[in-house]
């Protein structure tokens, strides 16, 4: 039995191709779970985004409602020094109804600022996790493209290279995923 070259050189890529296509296959399924996480999340983004807009509006409106008060009340109080005593009641109900709305707003303002501060604080932490997303999808990308070069040279080493970012992708796929608190800052700075 007479053993040929050929078989050998044969097998090694044909296992090598397996190899490659079974990473593949891998790396496709978590990109595309992946994905839809991702996405779900963009969306919730976005909720807190417009969330915070509008509660920064809200804040915005309560704060020009204390203003107006505020100057209502410092008008009045001008105005009863000047009037005659028969009329002063009736300026001190109006300037203690300003005063009522001048801390009405005032505390209506504040329960807007927190509530604006906590969907600034859910839009971070939901972006947190879009960045571990963002950077998995470019990790199996290169580890695809690697891939790719790999089943076409058949160099088994080039195989063993497209593993680091598939093992990171993976890994930062799986930290979003959940929830785990691993996050390369110096990386997604430099990215965005």
């Amino acid at each position: 039995m007479e053993i040929n070259p050929l078989d050998s050189v044969e097998a090694r890529p044909s296992r090598l191709n397996a190899s490659v296509a079974l990473t593949v296959a891998l790396l496709s399924t978590v990109m595309g779970v992946c994905k839809v996480k991702d996405d779900n999340i963009v969306q919730a983004m976005e909720q807190a985004q417009a969330d915070r807009l509008d509660q920064w509006s809200f804040y915005q409106a309560r704060n020009i409602r204390e203003e107006i008060a505020k100057s209502t009340v410092t008008q009045l109080e001008l105005e009863a020094q000047a009037v005659p005593p028969a009329q002063a009641p009736a300026y001190q109900q109006a300037i203690a109804r300003y005063r009522a709305l001048v801390e009405d707003e005032e505390t209506k303002k504040k329960a807007v600022e927190k509530q604006a501060r906590q969907d600034e604080e859910t839009y971070n932490d939901l972006n947190y996790r879009d960045d571990q997303f963002d950077l998995s999808d470019a990790l199996v990308a290169v580890a695809i493209s690697l891939l790719a070069v790999t089943a076409v040279t058949h160099k088994r080493w080039l195989f063993w290279t497209a593993l680091v970012p598939t093992v990171l992708g993976v890994l930062m796929g799986m930290a979003g995923l959940m929830g785990w608190h691993l996050h390369p800052d110096f990386l997604t700075q430099m990215l965005s």
